[in-house]
């Protein structure tokens, strides 16, 4: 894979560029990965040939753009092994499906009495809709206790998860420590009392490969930037049952079987929860972007990015007073760290003066910086265009940072 890594960068044009005078190493691939030349070529031809609302018109153009947008859909289904075209809706992203889910199923069918389990190491996203949904039915919002390292185990998990639970969301990698959950173990614990299992898949699919019913989780969703693809697309899987289960939250066209002047009847899922004018566009994108994961195989893809997270760890590891968090385990593309007496935005600030981009912050968990004791982290991500010189000029930046704030 190594000698395939500089073909791959110049699919990448936007990192051929300097930053402060200096080369950009791009290290913020958890927060949104860089997108490769097919991608953009694929959204620009869309829109310089295709270009027209989808299910709608019947000429030719409406046709090429209706059957570009559903045949990505299919090709999703393929991507993460779901069993039909049909338990794949787009969305805008992770949040969008979360919010749906949390809206037109926990809202609708959950009610005082009833449970929602999640973890306190989840995003925002996987949390804030959770926690309305709960306040709007009664129900209570339990959480899986965190270990001193921020990761959970499958004992306390199965302490939490009791008859009175009806819903398990948690996140496949953890965008703070970087380990990926036990998804299909604790969907086991959930199916024995009959809980529904969403997983945020936000940090996995561009890492590893990802089959929804291997995993066997009831609801799965992830975004197409963070995977390569463009913003504003993003992927509810849904096991057919439980799609049928929800409740559209948005209503207008596209997703009307028949209207009338009283009351309307809905399209089935997936349209159903597809009202208005799609994100072709994106769609198109998002197909490109597996087409890119998939010429290069997710299996090679998965082997590069934890080998250079593993690097990278273990060169973080040589900077005295730097403190990473998480386990002692593999982690999936990003490294989370604190310099002592460095606040992680100085860090990030300098950093960038040196043209390394990081994000420093709370990473939208709160919850889990709490858990740390402290406010905010600096994160290094890694994507496919990253290599190990990327991670020794990140060392190189931050022992210069030390030196800046005299430690």
């Amino acid at each position: 894979m190594s000698d395939r890594i500089s073909d791959i960068r110049r699919l990448f044009p936007i990192l051929d560029q300097r930053v402060n005078g200096r080369p950009l190493v791009y290290l913020d691939h958890a927060a949104t990965a860089q997108k490769p030349t097919p991608v953009v070529e694929a959204v620009r031809r869309y829109y310089e040939w295709d270009n027209a609302n989808v299910h709608r018109s019947g000429h030719t153009l409406g046709q090429r753009a209706t059957d570009a947008y559903e045949t990505v859909r299919a090709q999703v289904a393929r991507f993460v092994g779901a069993g039909s075209e049909r338990d794949i809706v787009f969305t805008r992203g992770v949040t969008s499906a979360i919010n749906l889910v949390a809206t037109g199923y926990a809202r609708a069918k959950l009610g005082a009495g009833d449970d929602i389990v999640v973890s306190a190491m989840e995003h925002h996203g996987n949390l804030l809709p959770w926690q309305q949904a709960a306040k709007a039915t009664g129900a209570t919002l339990s959480y899986i206790p965190l270990q001193p390292d921020g990761t959970f185990t499958l004992e306390d998990a199965e302490e939490t998860i009791t008859s009175r639970t009806k819903l398990v969301a948690v996140s496949h990698v953890s965008n703070v420590l970087g380990v990926a959950n036990p998804v299909r173990e604790l969907a086991a614990i959930a199916r024995r009392v009959g809980a529904v299992v969403f997983v945020d898949g936000a940090q996995a699919v561009s890492h590893m490969p990802v089959d929804v019913r291997e995993l066997d989780c009831d609801f799965y969703a992830f975004s197409g930037h963070k995977m390569y693809g463009p913003t504003g697309i993003g992927v509810l899987y849904g096991r057919r049952e439980q799609l049928e289960r929800i409740e559209p939250v948005e209503y207008g066209g596209q997703m009307i079987d028949r209207v009338g002047l009283r009351d309307s009847t809905w399209r089935e899922a997936p349209w159903t929860f597809e009202a208005g004018t799609p994100n072709v566009a994106g769609a198109v994108g998002l197909g490109a972007a597996i087409d890119f994961l998939e010429r290069i195989g997710r299996d090679a893809v998965a082997e590069h990015d934890r080998k250079l997270t593993r690097y990278a760890t273990e060169r973080l590891k040589e900077i005295d007073g730097l403190t990473i968090y998480g386990p002692e385990v593999d982690r999936w593309g990003l490294v989370t760290f604190n310099l002592a007496r460095i606040h992680p935005h100085d860090v990030s600030s300098v950093l960038d003066v040196y043209g390394v981009a990081i994000r420093a912050g709370h990473h939208c968990c709160s919850p889990l910086m709490d858990h740390f004791g402290t406010s905010a982290t600096a994160r290094a991500s890694f994507g496919l265009y990253n290599t190990e010189e990327d991670v020794d000029r990140l060392v190189e930046a931050l022992l210069h940072t030390k030196r800046v704030f005299g430690e």
